[in-house]
C-alpha cells in the first residue's frame, strides 16, 4: 500500500491558497486541497513576535510526491520561508484512499 501525506502550508491571501490548490491538483500532485480560513497565526519572525491572518491549505497526496509538491509550492508562494510540513496519514477509509490513488499519477 502506498504511503499518503497531508501537507500543510499557509498563505497571506485566500487567492494565493486557491492558486496553490489549482496548481497542485491540475498538476497531478494532489488529490485534494482544502482551504481553511482565515486562521490567526502567532509566530516568531526575525526576532519579533508577529500575529497575522492567514489561509491554510490541507494538501492530500502520496509520500513519493512530497518533493514535487514542495517545489511547486515554493515556485508560486509569496513568503520568504513558507510553512511546508507533512503529516503521515496513518489510516483512512479504503474508499477514500482508493479515490486518492486514482486521482494521482502512478507511484514513482
Amino acid at each position: 500500500m502506498a504511503e499518503y501525506l497531508q501537507i500543510i502550508t499557509t498563505t497571506e491571501k485566500r487567492a494565493e491558497s486557491e492558486m496553490i490548490a489549482r496548481v497542485l491538483v491540475e498538476g497531478g500532485l494532489a488529490a485534494c486541497v482544502q482551504i481553511v480560513g482565515p486562521v490567526t497565526s502567532t509566530y516568531s519572525w526575525k526576532g519579533r513576535i508577529e500575529t497575522a491572518e492567514e489561509w491554510q491549505c490541507l494538501i492530500k497526496t502520496r509520500a513519493d510526491l512530497f518533493g514535487e509538491v514542495e517545489r511547486s509550492i515554493k515556485s508560486v508562494h509569496s513568503y520568504e520561508t513558507p510553512e511546508i510540513i507533512a503529516l503521515p496519514i496513518r489510516a483512512g477509509s479504503r474508499e477514500y484512499l482508493d479515490w486518492m490513488e486514482e486521482a494521482l499519477p502512478p507511484e514513482i
